[in-house]
């Protein structure tokens, strides 16, 4: 039976991805993401709730979310959800990672200023 591990998120940077050594030297960065959610009750009264996401990316695209990416941006991100499990003082805990295959940035460009030339250097 074929199995599917993935998952989609939209969101925004909760903090600059941190970037990371394993022992062996491989790169990889971790971050949070913020997902918002909004919606109306029965009496119509708005709500919004926050779910947050703990992302590692490796290799490359660790590189490049780390030269890109920082806290408030608007991102797109693709991966697969991975959990692992620890012990602390006697107390089994679980949390899940998103393991980033695919990453888009959403917010636009800033426009580059417009640079005017002072009157003295147009008439050299």
């Amino acid at each position: 039976m074929p199995s599917l591990n993935r998952v989609q998120l939209i969101g925004r940077l909760g903090k600059d991805p941190d970037e990371r050594h394993t022992n062996k030297g491989k790169k990889y960065c971790t971050f949070s993401v913020a997902v918002g959610r909004r919606w109306k009750d029965k009496e119509g009264e708005l709500h919004e709730e926050t779910d947050w996401f703990n992302v590692e990316a490796w290799g490359k695209l660790a590189e490049i979310c780390v030269s890109y990416l920082e806290k408030g941006k608007l991102v797109f991100l693709e991966g697969a959800l991975r959990t692992r499990r620890y012990e602390q003082e006697g107390v089994t805990r679980y949390f899940t990672t998103v393991i980033l295959r695919n990453m888009q940035m959403l917010d636009r460009k800033k426009p580059d200023p417009i640079i005017e030339e002072s009157e003295e250097e147009s008439q050299e």
